[in-house]
């Protein structure tokens, strides 16, 4: 009788044999064993097909051979048929339950990961009443049977789920994958991987798709093609948050570091450049993959199998520096990695939701779904499972979720579809949902000529000066997009040489937060004598000329302005609504506009340039009958008067 040292080739992350003692085989039958023993040969070489045959052979010869029915499990294990491999490790506990009783452990992990949950937990039992596991299989063990209560727990108590198909103008027979949103939610991009013809054979490729909203549908999906789109495959695409930007990975390319590599490609008049590597910090001679931007445009979220990570594969950041680099990348600790893998992150607008997979924290079996919040101290919060039916004990990769925070996009294909994988939208149920966020989107073009400009914008936290966005418009269409989170209060600077800037204030606080989207055009006036800036974000206490911090932002750029600008000569200009006297309201307009004045001069800004003047309420802009007509009256604003006198 042949010795029967280790059927199974792969036990996973355990480094055991279910056999680590001699034991004969099961069988009396001489021809049973013979077939066996070819049937061994072929399975260590990977001829499945003829392994299978053998085994079959020898069953034949012996409908009670224990060892036969592991290997064919086996053989259906490496060929990643998990359920099949299931039912013949069965079918060998059926013979004889007692016969290889470290079976229970395999079969109860391959159940778990099929999602028998029940079926898992009774073998996983029955394992943990053999004598003298080792302690790292016990530790498995245990956290195989939390992983199963978990499961249970979760399909007893469903979460809100109810997918809905894009439709035929988005999927088709072909896979495919959810990418990206704009942050106006007006063109959704995907990966599509079709069978194409390249010298007369079929291969998969990958490629980027965009669809444009049409109402309250998605239009037919287009190409977005070269340069970006190669005859070798694209994936993980990630788009800025003002549409300006792709970044998405590539592997196997002359210019890459590792497997897989991060890209950039920049939108010019509606046209993509040639994508560049994102270089040496960023990738690595690992494998680097599923880059998310951050609504700053100043942190980059990806997936990496690089040294120094927690496992097999975690998620890093990077924050693009002043110098115009990328910062060493930094893990995101133990709170969302683990020995196992982590990917696919995705950084909701908002900045403080973070949502990615995971087969490390317990969860359904596969990759599952996930969302952590940001702290106030910066930290991660202990990641929350989407629940059931989100995750299932299949893979459930990635997640896009509108800045709006009512509605997700993923793919799937375990949900009939079109084809193999669609792309699929749901409600977010309450506890998972992120923060809205809404934004600015309008043109920015010369008032006179009305020609497009490239302007660049600055969306500044007026609580703490905290520049959160910086942007440009483009230098062709003179389209913008700026993200504006919710909860805080914002000053928008919107400025391009040679003409005067643009300020305005966001008020996203108070009782009633404005969310919806602001759609605006902005026009720019050239530098010229007479032309006026209304500085929408100066602030005074009530009846009084005290300027109150958040002012600071603004009178800093009017200083910047000026720097910039060393012939210009303003004219600082207080002006107020009618309530209270004449003389009272010329005032205080007065003393207002000298406090803007005094502040300059304090920075260092010639006095020969700067005059003030107090119009009281001679000059509204609006109606004094209205709170919000008043509230447009009182104002600062400046004009310009000249050149710069000679001193």
């Amino acid at each position: 009788m042949m010795n029967y040292i280790r059927i199974f080739c792969i036990l996973f992350f355990l480094s055991i044999s279910l056999f680590a003692h001699t034991q004969e085989l099961s069988t009396k039958s001489g021809k049973a064993e013979k077939s066996f023993q070819k049937a061994t040969t072929e399975y260590q070489l990977q001829n499945y097909t003829e392994a299978i045959q053998y085994v079959r052979q020898a069953l034949k010869q012996d409908n009670r051979f224990i060892e036969a029915f592991l290997l064919m499990g086996d053989i259906y294990y490496d060929q990643d048929s998990l359920q099949k491999a299931v039912e013949w490790y069965r079918k060998a506990i059926s013979v004889d339950e007692n016969a290889y009783p470290d079976i229970y452990f395999l079969l109860g992990k391959l159940e778990y990961e099929t999602g028998q949950y029940h079926q898992a937990k009774d073998h996983l039992n029955k394992y943990s009443r053999i004598d003298k596991i080792p302690d790292k299989n016990r530790t498995a063990m245990l956290d195989l049977l939390e992983r199963c209560d978990f499961a249970l727990f979760s399909i007893n108590n469903p979460v809100s789920f109810n997918p809905v198909n894009l439709g035929d103008s988005i999927n088709s027979v072909n896979d495919e994958y959810i990418n990206a949103l704009t942050l106006d939610n007006q063109q959704l991009y995907l990966t599509v991987k079709m069978a194409k013809d390249l010298s007369n054979n079929m291969f998969p490729d990958e490629d980027f798709y965009l669809s444009q909203a049409t109402g309250t549908a998605w239009g037919r999906v287009r190409e977005i093609g070269y340069p970006v789109n190669t005859p070798g495959n694209e994936g993980a695409l990630n788009i800025s948050p003002d549409g300006r930007y792709l970044f998405f990975v590539a592997c196997h390319r002359e210019d890459g570091y590792g497997s897989c590599d991060i890209y950039i490609s920049r939108r010019i008049n509606d046209k993509w450049t040639m994508p560049k590597n994102l270089g040496p910090t960023i990738n690595s001679s690992s494998w680097e993959s599923h880059p998310s931007l951050s609504s700053d445009g100043r942190t980059l979220y990806f997936s990496s199998t690089r040294e120094g990570g927690k496992g097999k594969s975690d998620i890093w950041k990077s924050t693009f520096l002043p110098s115009g680099r990328w910062s060493t990348p930094e893990n995101l600790g133990d709170t969302i990695n683990t020995p196992d893998e982590e990917m696919a992150p995705f950084i909701h607008p908002d900045d403080n939701t973070l949502y990615f997979s995971s087969k490390g924290h317990i969860g359904m079996g596969g990759l599952d779904l996930f969302i952590s919040r940001k702290e106030s101290s910066g930290h991660w919060a202990k990641p929350l499972n989407l629940g059931y039916p989100i995750n299932t004990f299949a893979d459930e990769i990635n997640i896009v979720v509108e800045s709006s925070a009512e509605k997700a996009y993923f793919s799937s294909d375990k949900l009939g579809g079109k084809g193999k994988n669609d792309i699929y939208s749901f409600l977010l149920y309450p506890e998972i949902k992120p923060s809205k966020v809404t934004y600015l989107k309008g043109i920015v073009y010369d008032q006179q000529s009305e020609k497009r400009l490239e302007a660049a914008f600055e969306l500044i936290n007026l609580e703490d000066g905290h520049v959160v966005v910086e942007s440009y418009s483009d230098p062709f269409t003179g389209e913008f997009l700026v993200c504006l989170p919710t909860k805080k209060d914002y000053a928008l600077n919107v400025s391009c040489d040679d003409y005067l800037f643009y300020s305005e204030n966001f008020t996203m606080t108070g009782e009633n937060p404005v969310t919806d989207p602001y759609l605006i055009n902005i026009p720019l006036n050239p530098i010229k004598e007479g032309e006026i800036v209304i500085l929408k974000n100066i602030f005074f206490e009530t009846d009084s000329y005290l300027l109150k911090e958040q002012s600071f932002v603004e009178m800093k750029k009017i200083e910047s302005f000026l720097i910039d600008n060393p012939a210009v000569v303003i004219e600082i200009r207080g002006h107020t609504d009618n309530v209270g006297t004449e003389e009272y309201n010329v005032v205080l307009s007065l003393n207002r506009a000298k406090a803007v004045y005094d502040f300059l001069i304090e920075r260092g800004i010639s006095p020969g340039r700067l005059s003030y003047n107090g119009y009281g309420f001679s000059m509204p802009l609006d109606t004094n009958d209205t709170e919000e007509g008043r509230r447009m009256n009182r104002r600062t604003e400046f004009r310009v008067s000249g050149d710069v006198k000679n001193e």
